[in-house]
């Protein structure tokens, strides 16, 4: 029994130590990440603007999406929205409409576009053919891509479109405040957002000789003619993480690149349920990490061991002090430093409502929610390599 013990002391030692590094570098990252800059009330650039929503069966979010955005403070002197309804089978495009008509100004700021079907013999993949068709109608200096997900405040289009302008961006991407709604967000959405918020690479992709890139898919404004540069969506119908993809191209074509946290001005509700935030997932987390399998699986297994080893090991430890009372040094420290970790865990939680206003809500299902990652990662892989339930809404991706 000795070796079993120190094998679960081991394991929680180790969750302890990753906590540590993990809150470590968040804060590092953070205090070293830009954000988006407050603007005064004169700030009005002369450049015009078209926000454009990619929008496939999102009759759950697109009322909420174009309210926010038709109640923006005028972000430029003309400006105008495109919805792009992407052959949905739900009412998405009548809602739409809907919210249009309950504007005063929403006949004259919107244009409500049907993307029709996708070329026969060719890749479409995600929203990539919805934001192909939309450009077709624009003609702005400036072009945003947001999705139906996305709240805005009213001043965000104002304040990211000044901000373009100053840092004579081709591309400034924004990072959202994650909103979590059901359970399985209240699971799983802190641990990915504390994950991403490390793996962030902020600083590196602002910096122009470097040649890391990184955009947030959910708001992306392009200097037009530099998005037209690099292809647009057209140039890569295939590719299934098509922010990252853009950002590349911005800098391969020795464009500036500007990613930055508006946790202030852009919200984000990724996921409605617990099928959607696996659907997602399991499209995202093996591409994210570079189609690499073993990088893929070992960050699943590092999430399990930090954030559900130390409830499981606590829970054990407890039987084994009565199971087997003459090695309760030995399970007492393994409870010990079991608790420390799930202290850890709380501080981390307590750490992202201070910098992010998210609440501490269902912290303590941070155990089952590292469980659940721990099976998005193998699924991933799987989906991703055969193809099998590797879809997006049901549309398939391969």
């Amino acid at each position: 029994m000795l070796f079993v013990a120190l094998l679960l002391l081991a394991a929680v030692l180790a969750a302890n130590t990753g906590l540590l590094i993990l809150q470590i570098g968040l804060q590092w990252v953070f205090s070293q990440a830009p954000q988006l800059q407050t603007s005064s009330g004169c700030d009005w650039p002369v450049e015009s603007l078209t926000v454009v929503i990619p929008a496939y069966n999102e009759s759950v979010n697109i009322e909420a999406c174009l309210n926010s955005v038709l109640s923006s403070i005028p972000p430029s002197r003309e400006w105008h929205v495109i919805v792009v309804d992407d052959a949905s089978e739900d009412d998405t495009f009548a809602l739409a409409r809907k919210a249009v008509g309950s504007h005063p100004c929403g006949d004259h700021l919107v244009q409500l576009v049907q993307a029709g079907p996708r070329p026969t013999g060719e890749r479409w993949v995600g929203k990539n053919w919805a934001c192909t068709c939309a450009m077709e109608y624009v003609s702005s200096h400036w072009v945003l891509f947001i999705d139906a997900d996305v709240r805005l405040k009213p001043d965000a289009l104002r304040r990211a479109l000044v901000q373009a302008h100053q840092d004579k961006a081709d591309l400034l991407s924004l990072a959202p405040r994650l909103e979590c709604g059901c359970l399985a967000e209240w699971m799983v959405q802190p641990i990915m957002a504390s994950l991403l918020g490390l793996g962030f690479p902020v600083v590196a992709s602002n910096d122009p000789s470097s040649p890391v890139a990184f955009a947030a898919g959910p708001f992306m404004l392009f200097l037009r003619s530099s998005y037209e540069a690099i292809g647009g969506h057209r140039a890569l119908a295939a590719e299934v993480v098509e922010d990252l993809a853009l950002a590349r191209g911005i800098k391969q074509a020795g464009l500036r690149l500007r990613y930055l946290l508006a946790l202030d001005a852009v919200t984000l509700r990724m996921y409605e349920n617990l099928s959607s935030l696996w659907e997602g997932w399991t499209k995202n987390w093996f591409l994210g990490l570079d189609r690499n399998v073993l990088r893929a699986l070992g960050a699943a297994a590092a999430v399990v061991l930090m954030f559900s080893v130390p409830w499981i090991n606590a829970v054990s430890a407890l039987l084994l002090v009565v199971l087997f009372p003459t090695m309760a040094f030995w399970w007492w420290m393994v409870l010990t430093f079991s608790l420390l970790a799930v202290a850890q865990q709380l501080l981390l939680r307590l750490w992202t409502r201070q910098r992010f206003e998210v609440p501490i809500r269902y912290w303590w299902l941070m155990g089952l929610g590292g469980l659940l990652v721990g099976a998005i990662g193998p699924a991933s892989v799987w989906r991703t390599v055969t193809g099998r339930g590797w879809t997006w809404k049901g549309r398939a991706l391969n």
